[in-house]
């Protein structure tokens, strides 16, 4: 074509070439961001939650579940993939390559299977990691002590077997672990005494842990512990006086030990033990507990009249019922 004879056609061929190099250089997400995306999507079965994950758009604009960092060279930091039936498939090793991520969570995916990939490692910058309630099993990792910049660790509801792993105590910024709801076996580690400087919130709740609490864990900082539904024996009241202690959940186990004695933080607000072979007398110092807002001891072999005072009048007989001869308010008054 003479385009000296057509000025027209000459603009419009013009107009497409800066259009064209004009997109292209606003696009604002980093290439190898974008290709870890479109990885990992292929590796989740190209989901429909995923639809606007598309090569010829840019994953800082619209991408949904994707957030860049402007102050960061508009490098990906944020993804969160949940709450989907349509993914399925596996983790993909491409994870590693979005090595400015602060936030991760893979959650409520039920088809999601596998194994956590250890390029996870690469991520130097991940403070919160989540993989709950999908189908992805194995051991859980020893590789993730090496993720020392965590702060949250939620690995809830999954397929884990095997036993907690003691090495992720070298995790010395962790507030928060959950490890409950797989199938973990064998006993605690006696050295999650030994967590950090930090207040930790700690669940194990709902895996197969058996044998006794190390007795190490009454010098932690724990701000919640949660041990119910597993099978763990013996003594637990050195749990109890712990300073920054404000909730325990020993629900459904297999603890025995005498009540009678056993001293409390007085700001504990949560305090579940039910379900177990605890004996002797609910103690007196429960009534010093003015924070008190939950309260179950029942099915247990405790005995003998309620303690009046503080808050323990506040709870109905469904906190004290199921015990071998407990009386008083709000049971049935002692004979």
């Amino acid at each position: 074509m003479d385009t000296s004879k057509h000025p027209f056609s000459l603009l419009l061929l013009i107009l497409a070439f800066f259009l064209s190099h004009t997109t292209a250089a606003a696009e604002l997400c980093n290439p190898i961001d974008k290709q870890a995306l479109l990885d990992i999507k292929q590796s989740l079965g190209n989901p429909r939650i995923l639809r606007t994950w598309h090569p010829n758009t840019d994953c800082c604009s619209g991408w949904f579940l994707v957030s860049c960092n402007k102050s960061d060279a508009n490098r990906v930091w944020f993804l969160k993939v949940l709450y989907s039936h349509h993914v399925s498939g596996h983790i993909s090793p491409a994870i590693g390559n979005l090595t400015h991520l602060e936030i991760l969570s893979f959650s409520k995916l039920p088809n999601l299977s596998g194994s956590l990939p250890q390029t996870l490692t690469n991520l130097n910058k991940l403070t919160y990691l989540e993989v709950s309630h999908t189908n992805i099993g194995g051991t859980v990792p020893e590789f993730l002590s090496q993720m020392t910049s965590l702060t949250d660790l939620f690995l809830t509801g999954n397929q884990f077997t095997g036993s907690v792993p003691p090495s992720l105590v070298r995790l010395t910024k962790l507030e928060n672990l959950r490890l409950d709801e797989n199938k973990l076996t064998g006993a605690i580690p006696s050295n999650y005494g030994s967590f950090g400087n930090n207040i930790l919130y700690l669940t194990l709740a709902g895996n197969q842990l058996t044998g006794p609490i190390p007795r190490s864990l009454a010098n932690g900082n724990f701000s919640t512990l949660d041990f119910s539904r597993n099978k763990l024996t013996g003594d637990a009241s050195f749990l109890f006086p712990n300073k920054n202690l404000l909730e325990i959940d020993l629900n459904k186990n297999l603890l025995s030990f005498d009540l009678s004695n056993v001293k409390f933080n007085l700001f504990l607000q949560d305090v579940d033990i039910s379900h177990n072979m605890i004996y002797g007398r609910i103690p007196k110092s429960l009534t010093k507990l003015t924070n008190l807002q939950r309260l179950n001891v029942t099915y247990n072999n405790l005995c003998g009249p309620i303690p009046t005072g503080g808050t323990l009048q506040n709870f109905n007989e469904t906190s004290y019922f199921h015990n071998k001869c407990l009386c008083g308010a709000p049971l049935p008054a002692c004979k």
